[in-house]
């Protein structure tokens, strides 16, 4: 019998979303605008393909992002 090929979804590699310079900070707008959705409200982990350690810290960056005012709250519908 001929063997099968694995499934393609069973051997896609994922990629990582943070690359491994990219710093977690509260100032790292760009990064924490990727994590949120359009309603400012921060994606879960199983959505993001974060590590459980970096979506602990990318939702305090986030936190404290939003008491600095460079991430919304809510967003404004003007």
């Amino acid at each position: 019998m001929a063997r099968q090929r694995p499934s393609v979804r069973a051997s896609r590699r994922r990629f990582p979303p943070i690359k491994p310079g990219e710093s977690i900070d509260c100032k790292n707008v760009d990064l924490l605008k990727r994590f949120v959705t359009e309603q400012n409200k921060i994606f879960p982990r199983r959505v993001n393909r974060l590590t459980a350690k970096q979506q602990r810290c990318m939702t305090t960056s986030i936190k404290r992002a939003r008491v600095l005012a460079l991430v919304g709250f809510l967003r404004h519908n003007s």
